[in-house]
């Protein structure tokens, strides 16, 4: 399975994990299966509130989830829409997150747990 994670820096496992899907600085997407992965600059980290395109960022990257603390509504929207998984975690860095992966801990996201407006961890 291949994740995308939003993060603070570009610290490979040990990256913070991001508060907040469309304004995160980077995305790590990692393949769970062997851990390898691969960090990208988030290019729509200046955008309106409601205008990010969170599928123009990850869409040729064969990933089957999107894994955060909160994100939009519209985002949340857009993403379903292409066809990705959103789950939410509580995990601070990304090796919890594959931990809680493991445990099968994260919970897909919901439109009543999307943020209405820019907060941050938007879960329930």
């Amino acid at each position: 399975m291949k994740i995308c994670i939003p993060v603070e820096e570009n610290n490979g496992l040990d990256s913070v994990v991001y508060g907040h899907f469309g304004s995160a600085p980077y995305f790590i997407i990692v393949n769970t299966e062997n851990e390898s992965f691969e960090t990208i600059d988030n290019s729509e980290l200046e955008h309106e509130h409601g205008a990010c395109n969170p599928v123009s960022q990850i869409n040729n990257k064969d990933i089957d989830a999107v894994v955060c603390f909160g994100m939009g509504r519209r985002a949340l929207q857009k993403l379903k829409d292409a066809g990705f998984k959103v789950l939410i975690t509580k995990a601070e860095i990304v090796k919890g997150v594959l931990e809680e992966l493991k445990k099968g801990k994260l919970k897909e996201m919901t439109d009543d747990v999307a943020c209405g407006g820019r907060k941050h961890n938007c879960e329930e």
